[in-house]
């Protein structure tokens, strides 16, 4: 991963934005730059339009509702080169703020929160705006240029679905045996994680029919937010 000079700061626009050679920032986020933090003509920034792409920028105007920008040479992703998805039992909401931010600053690609047996909750009107507002504020916070999906609450049925892309594939169940997380065999994987409880047996023994290896983070039981970012942190 490219490192990024000290003090430029990313910024997430829309795809859109970054097809031309300047750009217009209005709104919130013209009053978090412009007013907040107090960019001026001339200041450089990183600017991604959350796939993937990313180019350099700098301030060449700022009025009194926008601020203007040039678009220059292309910037580094930093993105990791293994996609990951995390496929999650909902946890409580503000836990789930919490996973997500994290995940995201990690690198994952894709989280999608699952009904299951033990955690059939749902996570509310407006959850998923949320999630992706922090999200958003995450890719900004570590430079990151792709904003990861995040979806749900999916049933329980269209697991194999959310599966069915993915070659690399890992349950966590902390009664695991065996040969260990082994290695990976292609340029994308997914962990599922548990709700408070975990998956069921016959969620796991579901999971392992689908081609998941079962594997453990070790001999303390770790909250849902916690596992996650840890599995991913050992991919990533």
């Amino acid at each position: 991963m490219d490192r990024l000079p000290n003090g430029v700061p990313t910024v997430l626009l829309a795809p859109e934005d970054l097809a031309g050679e300047v750009a217009e920032i209005t709104g919130d986020l013209y009053r978090h730059l412009f007013r907040a933090s107090r960019h001026a003509v001339g200041d450089p920034l990183r600017v991604v339009d959350g796939r993937g792409r990313a180019r350099w920028a700098e301030v060449t105007a700022v009025d009194r509702r926008a601020g203007h920008l040039a678009l220059l040479e292309p910037a580094p992703p930093n993105e990791p080169e293994y996609a990951l998805t995390l496929i999650v039992g909902t946890p409580k909401k503000e836990r789930a703020a919490w996973l997500v931010e994290k995940a995201t600053e990690l690198g994952v690609t894709h989280i999608a929160f699952v009904a299951s047996a033990r955690s059939p909750r749902e996570l509310g009107p407006g959850s998923l705006e949320r999630l992706t507002r922090v999200a958003a504020a995450a890719v900004e916070q570590c430079g990151r240029s792709v904003l990861p999906a995040i979806t749900g609450v999916h049933p329980w049925r269209e697991v194999p679905t959310l599966l069915q892309p993915i070659p690399d594939r890992w349950v966590l169940a902390p009664a695991a045996e065996g040969g260990g997380w082994g290695e990976k065999t292609a340029a994308a994987g997914v962990v599922l994680i548990g709700p408070e409880g975990g998956f069921t047996p016959e969620e796991v023994a579901e999971l392992v029919t689908l081609g998941c290896r079962p594997v453990c983070l070790g001999e303390r039981i770790l909250r849902v937010e916690t596992a996650a970012v840890v599995a991913a942190a050992r991919w990533l």
